[in-house]
């Protein structure tokens, strides 16, 4: 089997990076090495937000094949490993995936052929920990006899706008010619490459990325808990600041951050930077703000009910939205996750609606679903809506919850009585 491209890792990102060099007429090969997601894309289902039942069967009419057959990469021009790059239980990086990916495309590499690595990690990964294996598995020399480059992903799942052809590539190679070698293959299907001087500048541009939203994020949290204190409504104040049209850009409060980015990549950078004996206070704080508002929400939440003349436990809380980001089936480090663990563990009896959520477990035991939001809002004691799905409109959400606290600003401006806005 040959083909032009073959995506290593079938997650959010290969798959989207598969999607969109099929429809530009490329052949392309997915290797992954779960045999569930590999059976179930040769079945036609998809696994993934962006990439539909409908684009898989698009893809398939282009040729596209997803195996757990490693010797397929031997049969390809480029090579692109976009597996994840989690954190361990330490919470340091866990580049076990990378590792493995590598040794795989390794023992299939042959001269002439591109690797590119997308998956996200700190500056220096790809020439101290892929390139290493590539050569001593392959017996070849980057640069020389393959090229090697670092392609940071922008994949943002649920965005209709930003999508993989329009949002700009950064590109960052081993050697000049290997940047070249990969800039030519993303312009096969990206409207706009940007050549980064090497693999560490790119891999550090993507986690400037989202360290920026990250801080941002703990900034405007740090904001939203002093504004309650003082009195003021943070939603009004950040409306107010956005009317300025330079200097400011608007982030928003929330009960925290989840995915596979904003609470993942700034840990890559901080590890980085202990290794070389560096501090990166900023982003350490960010991050203890970020990692406390799930605490913060349910503080607030006990608030509104001992105004009501109760406690958190035995109250009936309804969770409205438990997946990290609105419109999508993901759960990935959600926030809720932290919330509906606090709000157990004062006693509350969780419960939640999510219309892309069919099974939602917190420490192993399953949340119960509803299914009838309307049977749902009128049965809790208190609902707290973590996430602003288009399935819940404001003003139902106000006029049939008993008490309800909104994490996400969507009651902006209508907080008193049984409403609270974080």
């Amino acid at each position: 089997m040959t083909s032009d491209v073959t995506v290593c890792g079938l997650g959010y990102v290969g798959l989207a990076l598969a999607h969109g060099a099929s429809l530009a007429g490329l052949r392309v090969t997915g290797y992954d090495i779960d045999a569930g997601v590999v059976e179930a894309l040769g079945a036609g289902r998809s696994h993934v937000d962006d990439v539909s039942d409908a684009d898989l069967a698009a893809m398939a009419a282009n040729g596209f094949t997803a195996t757990t057959d490693p010797t397929v990469l031997a049969g390809s021009d480029v090579v692109t490993i976009c597996v994840p790059t989690p954190l361990d239980y330490l919470g340091q990086p866990d580049l076990g995936p990378v590792r493995a990916a590598s040794a795989a495309v390794a023992t299939q590499l042959r001269p002439g052929m591109l690797v590119v690595l997308e998956s996200t990690s700190y500056p220096g990964t790809t020439e101290e920990v892929v390139r290493p294996i590539l050569e001593k598995g392959s017996g070849l020399n980057a640069g020389i006899d393959f090229h090697l480059a670092f392609s940071p992903e922008r994949i943002d799942p649920g965005n209709s706008f930003a999508t993989l052809a329009n949002t700009p590539k950064v590109v960052g190679g081993a050697t000049g010619a290997c940047a070249a070698a990969a800039t030519a293959f993303y312009e096969r299907f990206i409207e706009k490459v940007v050549a980064a001087k090497g693999t560490r500048e790119a891999e550090m541009a993507k986690l400037l990325e989202n360290t920026y939203r990250h801080v941002n994020i703990g900034l405007v949290n740090e904001i939203a808990m002093l504004c309650h204190s003082l009195g003021i409504d943070v939603w009004n104040v950040i409306e107010c600041a956005s009317s300025k049209p330079f200097g400011f850009h608007p982030f928003r409060p929330g009960p925290g951050v989840g995915g596979h980015c904003i609470p993942v990549d700034p840990h890559y950078l901080a590890y980085r930077a202990r290794e070389l004996g560096l501090t990166t206070g900023l982003i350490e704080r960010a991050e203890q703000i970020n990692a406390g508002m799930p605490g913060y929400v349910v503080d607030r939440c006990e608030d509104l009910v001992r105004r009501r003349g109760r406690g958190l436990d035995g109250t009936r809380t309804l969770l409205l939205g438990v997946t990290y980001k609105a419109n999508i089936a993901d759960v990935r480090m959600t926030p809720a996750y932290q919330v509906a663990q606090q709000l157990r563990a004062r006693g509350a009896e969780v419960s939640y609606h999510d219309p892309y959520i069919d099974d939602w477990r917190v420490d192993g035991l399953a949340v119960p679903r509803h299914t009838d939001l309307e049977a749902a809002l009128a049965d809790a004691h208190l609902v707290v809506l973590l996430q602003r799905h288009n399935a819940y409109h404001p003003d139902e959400l106000a006029a049939r919850a008993r008490l309800l606290f909104d994490a996400r600003g969507a009651l902006a401006g209508r907080a008193g009585g049984h409403i609270a806005v974080l």
